[in-house]
């Protein structure tokens, strides 16, 4: 190797020791579980952002200060469906995270996955970008803006934390729990959307049609006839009285085809367009009935949260 190799490694080696002792001055550890500690990041001030996964109780959960000290957090909001949950802290004075920009990211760009273990130490993970994407949903039915695969190691305790790129600055909070095949990274745009309204509402709104659905497949013969775009929908099994479905004139066995032009292949497409900017609205449902093709307009209600 030659000098200026050596010289580079050194310099790259100082850049990320650097970076990560910029942004450790925002990142905290949290006991909400039992054996485990989880991490988070002191996203604004008072307020820590960190996987809802970890966060095992609703009360009696405490965090771990830059400066070792431990206070006592109170949960201001969860979400499950972006498995993020916010904890509010009391006249606590340190530093908040420098939020960083994904889009600048590209594909092989060298991350750094940040926790704080149960000894107070902070810890570091390093890796690449292995990939980027569109928006997409949760198995809970969340909407993340966009896909952000790391390729490093989540080593235990560092759950919940940042991901920073090579100057400090976050880009978003590291997960293991909303896929079985890999650790993902939520983006700083979908944190900051869901930290907004958990601190306005204390939940986030979730649309709601009032009725029970199953997917169905459609006779060749029927997609041909009434010319639709795919061949599935999903049909109405159950409908709740005086629900937006049954104020609309939904009727029992009524088949979903679209929803706002949207085609309608099963249940889960339905349930991908009733986020939280649906509540409200009215959609435009294209339902077969007896062989012909119903217009309803459906006003999207909000659904009870579950104590």
């Amino acid at each position: 190797m030659s000098a200026d190799q050596s010289n580079a490694i050194v310099t790259l080696s100082n850049n990320l020791a650097d970076a990560v002792e910029r942004a450790g001055g925002a990142v905290v550890g949290i006991n909400a579980r039992q054996r485990m500690t989880s991490s988070g990041v002191h996203w604004r001030s008072g307020f820590i952002v960190t996987a809802d996964h970890t966060i095992r109780r609703d009360d009696e959960i405490t965090v771990i200060l830059p400066d070792n000290r431990t206070v006592t957090a109170t949960l201001a909001g969860r979400d499950t469906s972006t498995d993020l949950a916010v904890l509010k802290l009391e006249e606590i004075d340190f530093p908040t995270a420098a939020i960083g920009d994904v889009d600048s990211l590209k594909v092989g760009n060298i991350v750094l996955a940040l926790g704080r273990s149960s000894d107070r130490s902070l810890t570091a993970s390093w890796g690449v970008v292995s990939a980027k994407g569109g928006a997409w949903r949760t198995w809970r039915g969340g909407q993340i803006d966009q896909l952000l695969l790391p390729d490093l190691t989540l080593y235990p305790g560092m759950d919940g934390g940042p991901l920073v790129d090579s100057s400090g600055c976050v880009v978003g909070i590291n997960t293991a729990g909303l896929s079985r095949r890999s650790d993902v990274t939520i983006p700083v745009s979908t944190v900051n959307r869901v930290v907004n309204q958990l601190l306005e509402a204390g939940h986030i709104k979730r649309g709601y049609l009032g009725v029970g659905m199953q997917p169905v497949r459609l006779p060749d013969v029927l997609i041909k006839q009434l010319n639709l775009s795919s061949g599935g929908g999903a049909i109405a099994v159950n409908i709740e009285p005086n629900g937006p479905a049954d104020k609309a004139g939904m009727l029992l066995g009524d088949v979903i085809v679209s929803l706002d032009d949207n085609p309608i292949n099963d249940t889960y497409d339905v349930l991908a367009m009733l986020g939280s900017d649906s509540v409200g609205k009215t959609m435009q449902a294209r339902v077969i009935r007896g062989g012909i093709l119903v217009e309803l307009g459906i006003t999207v209600g909000e659904r009870v949260r579950q104590e």
